[in-house]
């Protein structure tokens, strides 16, 4: 038996992951005119002459939309929204479990840009903040983008920023360890898709150094006209030196590897080329290199996406904290500066006596996390007049 045939298993029995739940039981007739009419009119009433209380008066106030097309589920592609609902109900079932967040799956069944825009526009007043799930890139930048700006709930791609902050959290640690400087690194990301782009803009916007994009047919350079929009806006950002080549020539010299790509696709010798490397080697089932492989060829720290390593870079750190603290404050965004604040407090877990190379980031289990991780995003929302 496996993991897979265990997981099928499971939710054979359960019938799903999720349920809802009722905060107060009706068993009398005053139960009955409370939760429902008559009395139930009042709160409607005080919504409609004030729209705030929509987010006290009713759910809404701790309620995320989990939301996917189904293009880009896991490593499996596009399988379309009915096939992606396991994915979605188990992100939902994370947020409740390490947020006490409540989530809802929403899978939408057109991939055409505007229609997705459209439909969670005209739900998104049933929800206190939007978490945008495995869509495909470039088209997931445009959907995530364009619905900030016309609703007004905070709205997370969490494959993008999510993993590029708990990335970001995790090399704070990394170059403690390493003794490297923060600004003076020089960084190599495999894979220019959405979390590979998130993950450069924010080390960019945290100062930590050179940083040089790698697709599958190499380096990304700003002299280079690419097809896709969103590698020309990140070529603009990266490699200043504007070099060429492959993922080795990228990788020579480097102080840092991160991998959001495809299995296999470092070799111990790229390793042994590195300055003292840091390899975040991320991609999942099956990561760019195995972990004992890169030891052997150096590498000075090691981090993967999976359980059964040390250091498991994993989203569940970010987005259960991230969204409660942007719901506790009424957020408007979940702006650059509260990622930053969430990447610093997940590092924060880690003390100065705890941290070695093997433990870098808070294990993807720890409950405190999302609790420590919404306090610093909501004061720095509020010190920013990012709230409502």
């Amino acid at each position: 038996m496996t993991v897979y045939d265990d997981s099928l298993k499971l939710h054979e029995k359960l019938h799903g992951k999720i349920s809802v739940e009722v905060k107060q039981k009706i068993e009398s007739r005053e139960d009955l005119s409370l939760m429902y009419t008559p009395g139930v009119a009042q709160p409607c009433k005080e919504i409609y002459n004030d729209y705030k209380k929509s987010f006290t008066l009713t759910s809404r106030g701790n309620l995320v939309a989990v939301i996917t097309d189904g293009t880009a589920v896991l490593g499996l592609g596009d399988i379309g929204p009915s096939a992606a609902m396991p994915v979605m109900e188990g992100k939902c079932a994370l947020f409740k479990e390490f947020g006490d967040v409540d989530a809802f799956p929403i899978c939408i069944d057109s991939k055409d840009t505007n229609e997705i825009i459209n439909t969670i526009k005209l739900i998104s007043k049933s929800f206190g903040g939007i978490n945008l799930e495995d869509i495909a890139a470039p088209r997931c930048f445009e959907i995530e983008k364009r619905l900030s700006e016309v609703c007004d709930i905070p709205v997370f791609h969490d494959d993008q920023h999510g993993t590029a902050v708990v990335v970001a959290a995790a090399l704070l640690n990394a170059i403690k360890v390493t003794n490297k400087t923060m600004g003076n690194l020089r960084i190599v990301i495999n894979g220019a898709g959405a979390a590979g782009i998130a993950i450069a803009n924010l080390l960019n916007d945290m100062s930590f150094g050179e940083i040089i994009m790698c697709d599958k047919d190499g380096i990304l350079s700003c002299d280079v006209e690419y097809q896709n929009y969103a590698h020309n806006e990140i070529a603009k950002k990266t490699n200043p030196s504007c070099l060429h080549g492959l993922l080795q020539d990228a990788m020579n010299g480097a102080d840092v590897v991160i991998g959001v790509s495809r299995p296999r696709v470092i070799s111990k010798a790229m390793v042994a080329s590195m300055n003292n490397g840091i390899v975040f080697a991320m991609a999942n089932p099956e990561p760019e290199i195995l972990p004992l492989e890169a030891a052997e060829a150096g590498a000075a720290v090691i981090g993967t996406g999976r359980s059964d390593y040390a250091n498991q870079i994993n989203n569940v750190l970010v987005f259960p904290g991230i969204f409660k603290g942007a719901l506790a404050v009424r957020a408007k965004v979940i702006s650059k500066e509260m990622k930053i604040a969430a990447a610093y407090s997940i590092a924060s877990m880690v003390s100065d006596e705890e941290l070695t190379k093997d433990y870098i980031i808070p294990s993807a289990l720890c409950k405190d996390v999302a609790d420590r991780v919404a306090i610093a995003v909501g004061r720095v929302a509020i010190e920013t007049g990012n709230t409502y």
